[in-house]
């Protein structure tokens, strides 16, 4: 018999970035949404970061509420609840080292999932606007193609 990955049908994800205020919670709460039970998903950042507006505004316009997000570092994280992931996805460079750091301690499998940050860039609040949005939408194309399967054949 043969053993399949671990991570193939995770119980437990982290999504981690930076600072916890873009990327990682937009894709805790699009996850969550697509998978409602049967599933724990968090969210982390390498550094405390302030919950960013505009991502909260794109995730809006999905239906989805983000405004009660605090962010939270690792260390955070696992002091409030410890780090009992299967899966680790990190969005960031920084966050992927971080991740890799603590499979020394952590039985975790990590996969890198490279996303742009949104927050440099310029122009009006519609370019700016835009700009989430397609990291959005990548976030969700990724979150459908790894996730789709998981939980799907149970129910």
């Amino acid at each position: 018999m043969v053993a399949l990955p671990r991570a193939k049908n995770p119980q437990a994800v982290l999504f981690a970035c930076g600072l916890n205020s873009v990327r990682s919670p937009m894709a805790e709460s699009l996850l969550k949404q697509m998978i409602p039970q049967g599933l724990y998903v968090r969210s982390a950042g390498v550094r405390k970061g302030e919950l960013d507006p505009f991502a909260v505004a794109v995730m809006a316009e999905l239906g989805q509420d983000i405004s009660g997000h605090r962010p939270m570092t690792f260390e955070e994280l696992d002091d409030w609840e410890g780090l009992n992931f299967d899966l680790i996805v990190t969005l960031s460079p920084e966050a992927h080292h971080k991740a890799l750091e603590l499979t020394r301690t952590v039985a975790a499998d990590v996969e890198y999932w490279p996303t742009p940050d949104p927050t440099g860039t310029d122009g009006s609040r519609e370019q700016k606007l835009s700009a989430y949005r397609e990291v959005l939408d990548g976030l969700l194309m990724r979150i459908r193609r790894r996730f789709s399967r998981t939980g799907a054949a149970s129910g």
